[in-house]
């Protein structure tokens, strides 16, 4: 298994035009509160919350177990980085809490962002003249937000 460092430096290599920088700044973690968003509309099966014991949890959802999945593989990179990342994901998932107590649409919002967001991935791509990270592994999907968070620990002078 690779370290955070490793991982961040594979991501960082298709990352370095300005414009795609701040294009990732703002999408990524759009996209990821999106994602949450439309999981947040899956509800975990009987089966399954009387198999974790969690029976009669209304928040209980696909989007808090991906939550918790998530944070296991953030944790086994570093706890300060999976305190970051569970700080985020904590507030996009209250965030979403809100939205489902205002009647807002939640399955019909996520998705209009959802394309929207990776639509400015794409041209952010196109701009560094680089494909994305995650075509060549799948969990880059997960370091991408941990490499926008790395670059705010890094201006906070956090080691991560």
């Amino acid at each position: 298994m690779r370290t955070l460092k490793q991982w961040l430096t594979l991501y960082g290599e298709s990352h370095q035009n300005p414009a795609n920088i701040a294009i990732h700044k703002i999408c990524v973690p759009t996209i990821v509160f999106t994602a949450f968003g439309l999981l947040w509309t899956i509800p975990v099966p009987d089966g399954i919350r009387n198999l974790l014991g969690i029976n009669g949890v209304g928040l209980v959802n696909a989007a808090t177990l991906a939550f918790l999945l998530g944070m296991a593989f953030y944790l086994r990179l570093s706890g300060i980085m999976a305190l970051g990342m569970g700080i985020m994901c904590a507030g996009f998932l209250a965030l979403l809490v809100w939205l489902q107590a205002t009647g807002a649409h939640i399955l019909q919002l996520s998705v209009v962002i959802f394309v929207v967001a990776w639509i400015g991935q794409f041209i952010g791509h196109k701009i560094e003249g680089k494909k994305p990270s995650f075509f060549e592994d799948l969990q880059f999907l997960l370091i991408g937000p941990a490499w926008t968070l790395a670059a705010l620990y890094r201006g906070l002078g956090i080691r991560y």
